[in-house]
């Protein structure tokens, strides 16, 4: 029996599980609709906002400081329910969901990286610039930037290579 044989047996006794994520905070952004706010945190005019940290993870944010850049992991609240294949932002044909960013998802998480300004790990407070989030989105994670880790060079982006220069979102995956 070869490895393909053994996943595919495995992946048919799996059922669906489901699974709970804890809100870490919250984020306050001078964005209020999907309409208008940047697709991409580095496509925005780099306005500054904060996330709000909850009381009982602020000990977490210790060491963060010394980052210039975090990923803020958040959770779409107000995006509408998922299809498989969508129109993404900068393009004009349906593309399969998972090779896009569009923020309406099956677990819809989203993944921004912003220009850590200051941490004041007391308050819970984070202050960051470059934020392609709406006002109020739940934060479920914070890990640090390394561009050893987190930037390669000369990779293909598929039909991005390609896309439109839209660099603002529309409301077409925005519940109302």
């Amino acid at each position: 029996m070869n490895l393909t044989d053994i996943t595919y047996e495995a992946a048919q006794r799996m059922e669906k599980q489901n699974y709970s994520v804890v809100e870490i905070g919250r984020v306050r952004s001078p964005y209020s609709e999907q309409a208008g706010t940047p697709i991409q945190p580095g496509f925005g005019e780099q306005l500054e906002a904060e996330v709000i940290i909850q009381p009982e993870f602020r000990e977490g944010l210790a060491d963060l400081e010394r980052f210039s850049r975090i990923w803020l992991v958040s959770w779409f609240d107000r995006s509408k329910p998922y299809r498989l294949k969508v129109v993404p932002y900068r393009d004009t044909v349906k593309r399969g969901l998972f090779a896009t960013r569009a923020p309406a998802r099956p677990n819809p998480i989203g993944i921004s990286t912003v220009k850590l300004l200051s941490v004041d790990a007391a308050a819970g407070r984070l202050r960051v610039k470059g934020i392609d989030l709406l006002d109020g989105t739940p934060i479920i994670d914070i890990k640090p930037y390394s561009p050893e880790f987190d930037s390669y060079r000369n990779e293909s982006a598929g039909w991005l290579d390609d896309s439109l220069s839209s660099r603002t979102a529309d409301d077409r995956f925005s519940r109302e």
